[in-house]
């Protein structure tokens, strides 16, 4: 059932209550007021209405206390059921007493119908309360317990970004690894292939030694700076990658202050609206409970701030105070 559907049965719920109610009432008064003007001295009839009228204000009392008491979901205990009853039986005994006195049975019966539907409904209005009152309770934790679940998926999926952007880092670098390791290993190749060569041109150019000493020389510079060449490009390419990991890093952290310092604005901007004149919308008075919270208001506090009731704004506390609050309180604050 959905919060439309609920608030439809409690006005409909409610309204037929009254109705009976005020019926119940106006009934008992015309019944009752005969019979107390009978047995009036004739100065005081005017006082007839007088005893009706305050049996069922005493309904009204305990019609009205049941429903707020239903919604908050708390129990008087057992003076507020001594009451009901005792007014549900007063109002039965004044309705049937005249009939009752006459010996007329079909008039105790007729007139008997009116407080039985009134006792009748009162208890069956509050058993209809206190189980809608479960039914939106056992909803709610059944929604509550469905965002934990989302947000607790969204964390093992990032969980798991993170582990195969990780996983890739690592490929990659050993990729680069082996490829560096190959390349020194060609070159290990070409060096001894470049010693053999030069041996055996030495032998064969004995005659030719300066010709050939300067050859040497020559082909000792051009491996130099080959060598020096590679050195320096991977000296490169080693403090170009420190560099983008440093950028990388220093580009988190002012993302995360960033947030940080965008949230305590939105927090202090939500704090600082001032008492609210009237009810907020439920999802502007969400964000203010929220950072009510977070900076450490009392509950009547964030009452006045969003214009809502204490218990809501109680169990809107409550829902903060669970393992996953605060992620929670980030959320709601920086939502917009």
């Amino acid at each position: 059932m959905n919060s439309v559907q609920t608030r439809s049965a409690e006005r409909a719920l409610s309204g037929g209550t009254w109705l009976i109610v005020c019926g119940a009432m106006l009934y008992s008064i015309l019944t009752v007021t005969p019979l107390m003007a009978d047995h009036t001295a004739e100065e005081w009839q005017w006082t007839a209405p007088i005893l009706p009228l305050v049996v069922d204000a005493a309904v009204v009392i305990v019609v009205k206390l049941d429903d707020v008491l239903a919604r908050l979901g708390g129990q008087g205990g057992k003076w507020p059921i001594i009451l009901r009853w005792m007014t549900g039986l007063m109002t039965l005994a004044l309705n049937t007493a005249d009939s009752a006195l006459k010996k007329d049975l079909v008039g105790v019966a007729v007139h008997s119908v009116a407080p039985l539907l009134l006792i009748v409904t009162a208890e069956t209005s509050l058993a209809y309360r206190r189980a809608i009152a479960r039914a939106v309770a056992a909803v709610e934790a059944e929604q509550k317990a469905e965002r934990e679940q989302r947000e607790r998926t969204a964390r093992e999926r990032a969980e798991r970004v993170r582990a195969e952007a990780r996983e890739d880092r690592e490929h990659a670098a050993t990729l680069a690894r082996a490829q560096r390791e190959h390349e020194a290993s060609l070159a290990r190749e070409a060096t001894e292939r470049e010693e053999r060569r030069r041996r055996e041109e030495r032998e064969a150019r004995e005659l030719a030694e300066a010709t050939e000493r300067e050859s040497r020389e020559r082909r000792e510079r051009e491996r130099e700076q080959r060598e020096q060449a590679r050195l320096s490009r991977e000296q490169q390419a080693q403090q170009q990658a420190e560099d983008e990991r440093r950028e990388r890093a220093e580009a988190v952290e002012r993302e995360h202050r960033e947030r940080q310092e965008r949230a305590e604005r939105e927090r202090a901007a939500l704090l600082n609206r001032g008492p609210a004149e009237t009810k907020l919308e439920e999802d502007l008075a969400r964000r203010i409970v929220a950072a009510a919270f977070a900076s450490g208001l009392s509950v009547r506090a964030a009452v006045e701030l969003c214009g809502w009731s204490i218990g809501w704004v109680a169990h809107r506390y409550a829902e903060h105070r669970d393992p996953a609050g605060e992620l929670r309180t980030e959320l709601a604050i920086a939502g917009q």
